[in-house]
């Protein structure tokens, strides 16, 4: 009955699958349709309008004076235009447009759910409370939640003791959590941003004791992939008292430990200048000509196994891959413990370069891939670099790596971002899977069940370590 059940599933994500393609197919032929040879032309003024609007944005980053707002002001009002063109042209064939849409995206994440390639849960252990946790809060982070949501008075209510920095002197995070479990801590966490809790994470790895995330600082993009409350800080604490461990990955670039991201080229650049923290949009718009021109800052070179991109304008060093092929999904982490680092360098030689960036499934501009190691280089002794949001120049080259599961998380049992995510819209496998037939199209499992499951059956959500390619999101 098991497996009958199964099959009858399957059939209805192939239907499913069918579906989702049909009603996109529909969804683009419908204002075709509609407006007739006035709907092709609309689609190529769609075309063009995206294209230079992509064009128009290179300018506003890499010209001065009045170019620039000529150039932001097309920006701005192609797209408007457009939209206006069509919603005025096309309403009603806009309208079921959308609606289609809509169909194909829910019929296609109901025919990848369960299909396979989906990450498997993280494994969460049960373990006792700490029974001497040291926590290391940054009272100016975010704002001044560490007072606002007063953590400390939860944290030593719950048997915690609390290291309280002094916002008027500089500490050595590292020095403050070693001498914490020297001192016989059990566990160590940090209320601040990441970048204060990948000095502390780095420290508990060191000596492989429970690390606690108190996500008080602004962004907290590490909470966020952890499923914790990020408006809620004080519910962190509850892992102290009910919580279970996850094993998941720490990234070095050199010796410093990251758990988002290093990144190098022109935003590394940029974070460096001691006006970008009281202007940071006019020095932004000050540097980027310069930087995105070749004019300023150095010529990096990355190699991450076969792969070598040359003087990238940006490269994004991520302890684990991004998810980039779906829209809900960017700046998410689908998984922390998948073994690699994502890598997401940009190289544009101009403005047909960045229209690309919009109009080419693979633009040649853009490098997507994994690998467990990426080494950057380039034509002078020391690099910038942002590392977790932290300002750092780093000798060259500067190797950057993984270390695959050295990090055990403890976070609350009941955390409220812990909910299945929706599978990735990958119109690649939704393709194959409409096109399967009959019992064919079933798993090995369902076709075997007694038998022994297939040489290529693997765990689900392993990212593949990769040394070789350029990859973009599905079309």
């Amino acid at each position: 009955m098991a497996v009958d059940l199964s099959g009858r599933r399957y059939r209805a994500q192939r239907w499913a699958a069918r579906g989702a393609l049909a009603a996109a197919a529909l969804a683009v032929a419908a204002p075709l349709v509609y407006g007739g040879l006035r709907g092709l032309l609309l689609l190529a003024c769609g075309v063009l309008g995206l294209g230079l609007s992509a064009s128009a944005v290179w300018w506003t980053l890499t010209l001065r004076g009045p170019l620039r707002w000529g150039a932001a002001l097309v920006a701005v009002c192609v797209p408007v235009a457009v939209i206006t063109l069509f919603a005025a042209t096309l309403f009603w064939a806009l309208l079921v447009s959308l609606a289609l849409w809509g169909l194909a995206v829910w019929c296609g994440r109901f025919a990848l759910r369960g299909a396979g390639g989906e990450p498997a849960p993280v494994r969460e252990r049960r373990l006792p409370p700490p029974r001497r946790p040291v926590l290391i809060m940054n009272p100016r982070s975010g704002g001044g939640k560490v007072g606002r949501f007063r953590l400390r008075e939860k944290a030593e209510r719950m048997g915690a003791r609390v290291v309280l920095l002094d916002p008027e002197k500089r500490h050595d995070v590292t020095a403050l959590a070693r001498a914490a479990v020297a001192d016989g801590a059990d566990l160590l966490g940090a209320a601040g941003g990441d970048g204060t809790q990948a000095l502390v994470a780095a420290v508990a790895a060191e000596h492989d004791v429970p690390f606690l995330v108190i996500s008080a600082g602004t962004r907290n993009h590490f909470a966020l992939d952890l499923g914790l409350d990020r408006g809620d800080p004080a519910a962190c604490l509850d892992a102290l008292t009910d919580g279970v461990e996850l094993r998941v990955d720490l990234g070095f670039a050199g010796d410093q430990p990251f758990v988002n991201n290093a990144s190098f080229g022109a935003y590394a650049a940029i974070v460096q200048s001691p006006a970008y923290r009281d202007d940071k949009l006019g020095t932004s718009l000050e540097m980027l000509p310069d930087l995105l021109t070749g004019q300023q800052g150095p010529r990096l070179v990355a190699r991450a196994g076969d792969t070598t991109i040359t003087a990238p304008q940006a490269v994004l060093i991520s302890n684990n891959p991004y998810h980039t092929g779906d829209p809900l999904g960017l700046g998410r982490r689908e998984r922390l413990d998948s073994g690699v680092l994502g890598v997401l360098g940009v190289r544009l030689e101009g403005a047909v370069d960045a229209a690309a960036l919009l109009l080419n499934p693979e633009p040649s501009g853009l490098t997507l891939l994994t690998a467990p190691e990426v080494v950057i280089e380039a034509d002078r002794a020391e690099i910038e670099a942002g590392v977790d949001g932290e300002a750092m120049v780093l000798p060259a080259p500067v190797r950057c790596r993984i270390a695959p599961g050295v990090l055990r998380v403890r976070v609350p049992r009941r955390r409220p971002g812990v909910t299945k995510a929706p599978p990735r819209l990958d119109w690649r496998r939704l393709r194959k899977l409409a096109a399967t037939v009959g019992r064919t199209a079933a798993p090995a499992r369902l076709r075997h069940p007694g038998g022994p499951p297939s040489r290529t059956d693997r765990p689900a959500g392993r990212h593949e370590p990769s040394g070789s390619g350029t990859s973009a999101p599905p079309s």
